[in-house]
């Protein structure tokens, strides 16, 4: 078996599945249509996937990977701390506009599994976690009171904001959940 090939079946196998489970979900998403979609024998997908689940894993956290890169990449374009943590929210609207845009796939893929310790639930879990480390690092370089604190409430603000952009259709959920944010930071301040 040729390597390259090898890494480009499995490219093509994760990126159909990505696609596939953020526009319609898990159960939505067969194995016929990912065979048929991804162009590859069902065989072939077994080869690199010892199941389904390891498929969608792997998907998750490949999307984890490379979501978290655009999205700190986007925000740390804000010259202060203090301006990338409200830049947090311009990101996540430019999200919401893009085409395709169907939520937090993280939290979509988690409202079809019911138990906490499925592997889905825990990809999702440390996207979150990572998501949080993110935030709390950039409380800490704008020197706020609790970071700790400050960073659970505006990853809520983002989840919540994802939400209901997704529900309703509005992109500014967004500058709704930035005015918020903003708020928080100026008590953040008066806060001895």
């Amino acid at each position: 078996m040729n390597p390259i090939n090898s890494i480009d079946t499995r490219d093509i196998i994760l990126d159909v599945t990505e696609k596939l489970i953020y526009r319609s979900g898990i159960a939505a998403t067969g194995m016929d249509l990912l065979v048929k979609t991804a162009g590859v024998s069902r065989k072939s997908i077994y080869r690199y996937f010892a199941n389904k689940d390891a498929l969608i894993v792997a998907a998750l956290q490949r999307r984890d990977q490379r979501w978290m890169h655009w999205f700190t990449t986007q925000v740390d374009q804000a010259p202060t701390a203090g301006e990338r943590l409200l830049n947090v929210f311009d990101v996540l609207k430019t999200w919401f506009a893009s085409e395709g845009f169907r939520g937090c796939a993280f939290i979509n893929t988690s409202g079809e599994t019911g138990d906490p310790r499925d592997p889905v639930r825990q990809v999702a879990k440390a996207h979150k976690d990572k998501l949080l480390d993110y935030l709390h690092t950039l409380c800490l370089d704008h020197a706020v009171q609790d970071p700790q604190a400050l960073a659970r409430q505006l990853l809520i603000l983002i989840d919540g904001a994802i939400t209901v952009a997704l529900v309703t259709g509005d992109q500014s959920a967004a500058d709704r959940a930035q005015d918020m944010a903003r708020k928080l930071l100026q008590l953040e301040c008066l806060t001895p």
